[in-house]
């Protein structure tokens, strides 16, 4: 039986949030998404935004909400906003400053920021969830990812909502490997042609940041072909079913 209730989806155009919108729109019904993208200075922000509208496009859904959050640019601090950092490559997780665990494309606090606007919407609209695409599992690493944060966050909204407000802060591929997430996508019939996920690229995507890395492995895990393009040659044929991630980054280092 599907959810009666409006849901608000934050759909940053990546293969996650895409998936995430899929559930969402199997439980609730494709009449009741309402879609958020949030802009917030991030280097690929203009093929992202296009993989946004034409996913949103895809499913036919009127509801769509692009947050400007150019402050995230001006904070800086992460290599997706900050162009003096550099994006690593072939090295997932890289760390961050003074030796931190946490990878340098960690956008501080930027999830908070986000959840904030789409739960401020969903009050608005009447939406009775939101739901994002974090992944704890086989992930970057970023802390803003974690279980327990989104825990915390839901007691936020309780109190900081309207009496009558009931808003849940839905994470359902939290605990999901990211070849579950494709397998999902793919059962769900989720325009995976349509996403994107690279952090530095906007014509073809690298195929060596972190975002990259844990998209093919993801694909050739699942036993499924990437269908977004890659730059060198070498990716799309390391994309088909069968090619272990050790072969996949044996073929780039034998292609440099």
């Amino acid at each position: 039986m599907k959810d009666a209730r409006k849901a608000v989806v934050l759909l940053s155009g990546g293969m996650d949030s895409c998936v995430t919108a899929a559930i969402a729109r199997e439980g609730h019904g494709e009449g009741n998404l309402a879609l958020l993208h949030a802009s917030y200075g991030q280097r690929t922000e203009k093929r992202e935004r296009q993989a946004f509208e034409e996913i949103a496009d895809f499913w036919s859904v009127r509801e769509r909400l692009v947050a400007q959050l150019g402050h995230f640019r001006a904070i800086g601090g992460s290599a997706l906003t900050d162009m003096r950092i550099g994006v690593p490559e072939n090295e997932l997780g890289a760390a961050g400053p003074q030796g931190s665990a946490i990878p340098v494309t960690y956008v501080p606090f930027r999830n908070a920021h986000f959840l904030s606007v789409a739960v401020s919407w969903a009050e608005a609209i009447g939406a009775g969830a939101v739901y994002i695409g974090a992944v704890a599992e086989d992930s970057s690493g970023y802390p803003d990812c974690r279980p327990e944060y989104y825990r915390v966050f839901q007691e936020l909204v309780r109190a900081g909502t309207r009496p009558e407000t009931q808003i849940e802060i839905a994470t359902p591929v939290i605990a999901m490997r990211k070849k579950e997430i494709v397998r999902r996508g793919i059962e769900l019939g989720a325009p995976l042609h349509l996403t994107w996920s690279c952090y530095q690229s906007e014509d073809a995507a690298c195929g060596a940041c972190d975002s990259c890395l844990l998209r093919l492995r993801a694909f050739t895990e699942a036993g499924a072909a990437d269908p977004i393009p890659y730059r060198r040659a070498v990716y799309n044929r390391a994309l088909q079913p069968g090619v272990t991630r050790q072969e996949l980054l044996a073929t780039k280092e034998n292609s440099v």
